[in-house]
């Protein structure tokens, strides 16, 4: 099956999304299809042979953070000499309703169209007003997928229909194993956080709270912060009897990002709203880290309710540095939520979900030779 998958944020900046069409591009390949990305990306910049860049992206404010979209005379034109080079079955984009790549291509692309809804965010007044535009676009999709129950929620909600609920997925063999960084996670203890220092929902505020906490009893225990961001402003929130023993690596590769995971105690994701999955907990998960996570719905089910990590109420501090004491001060506690972690994070390898989507492509594709072909290629 020729497949085209259109990612609306660029391709360089880290993001759940842009991990998620990586993945989902590499294990179709895995299994025999011929498939190509679009995505706002520098033509200078090092792109897998997969990837088409379609220009230089802006930032711009969306859902609570600030994505960096491609949206304009340039990219419409990248968009259909893709498509038409492309010859693709079946076209997937992400987040249809962005203002970028994904909302171009339904307008151009005249064949199958499946879409993926990752983010779980509220009915906007932006998207109200946009709506008779966005309608003539997105009422060509003829298959849609959501990540979790919240992301399904929004798009019923901006949308309208329903959708196929198909998870985010993980690599699970890319996590498994890895040497932790030099001396951590170390004799006094060590916390761990993944993700941008400087986006509040992603709840680094709370966890400097919690670290200041429990803290100033465990005078070894470290914490080490890996995500893009302002190290100065970070560190100017910690006490200065503590600021020694937070470690902050800024922007990681992704093999360091799998080292961060092995080398702590606790794995903690202290996020405020906003997320419909919960990304970083399939990839710690798959480490095998036990895991201390705000009880958002997203979180909650990842975790099977608990059983796969300790949740704590959203926003609370106190909370936070109680469920991490008691952690750090059972091992065996330890062992029994990453051995539940590692067990539960099978159901999201990408070895079965990109199997889930293919069947979303199969059911969407239209009948007759040239689709029952494609089909039948694809179950092969």
């Amino acid at each position: 099956m020729r497949v085209g998958l259109v990612c609306p944020y660029s391709w360089d900046v880290p993001g759940g999304v842009q991990e998620h069409v990586r993945d989902l591009a590499e294990a179709l390949i895995e299994l025999g299809h011929h498939v190509s990305v679009i995505s706002p990306a520098d033509d200078d910049a090092s792109l897998p042979d997969y990837v088409v860049p379609a220009g230089r992206a802006i930032a711009v404010p969306y859902n609570g953070s600030v994505a960096r979209l491609a949206f304009g005379p340039l990219s419409a034109n990248r968009v259909r000499r893709w498509i038409k080079d492309g010859n693709f079955d079946v076209l997937h984009v992400h987040e249809p309703a962005a203002p970028s790549l994904s909302l171009i291509a339904c307008w151009v692309f005249d064949g199958p169209i499946v879409a993926t809804v990752h983010g779980a965010n509220t009915r906007s007044r932006a998207l109200l007003a946009a709506e008779p535009v966005l309608r003539s676009a997105l009422e060509k999709i003829s298959g849609r997928i959501a990540v979790s129950e919240a992301a399904r929620s929004t798009l019923v909600h901006h949308l309208g229909g329903d959708a196929v609920l198909i998870p985010n997925g993980v690599t699970i063999s890319r996590f498994e194993k890895a040497e932790p960084l030099a001396g951590w996670p170390g004799e006094g203890g060590a916390i761990g956080f993944l993700g941008r220092m400087d986006e509040p929902r992603k709840g680094l505020s709370v966890l400097l709270r919690a670290f200041e906490i429990i803290g100033e009893a465990r005078p070894r225990l470290r914490l080490l912060i890996a995500g893009p961001g302002d190290s100065a402003d970070v560190i100017a929130k910690v006490p200065a009897s503590l600021r020694d023993r937070v470690v902050l690596l800024g922007q990681v590769s992704e093999s360091v990002k799998v080292q961060v995971y092995h080398s702590v105690d606790v794995f903690c994701a202290p996020n405020t709203g906003g997320e419909s999955f919960g990304i970083v907990l399939a990839e710690a998960m798959a480490a095998g880290a036990p895991i201390v996570a705000s009880d958002l719905d997203a979180f909650r089910r990842v975790l099977r309710g608990g059983k796969a990590g300790e949740l704590f109420a959203s926003g609370d501090a106190d909370e936070l540095a109680a469920a991490i004491g008691r952690l750090l001060d059972d091992p065996p506690l330890r062992a029994s939520l990453s051995a539940a972690a590692s067990a539960a994070v099978r159901d999201y390898d990408w070895s079965k979900i990109a199997r889930d989507v293919v069947k979303v492509y199969e059911a969407v594709l239209p009948a007759g030779p040239a689709g029952s072909a494609s089909a039948a290629a694809a179950s092969a």
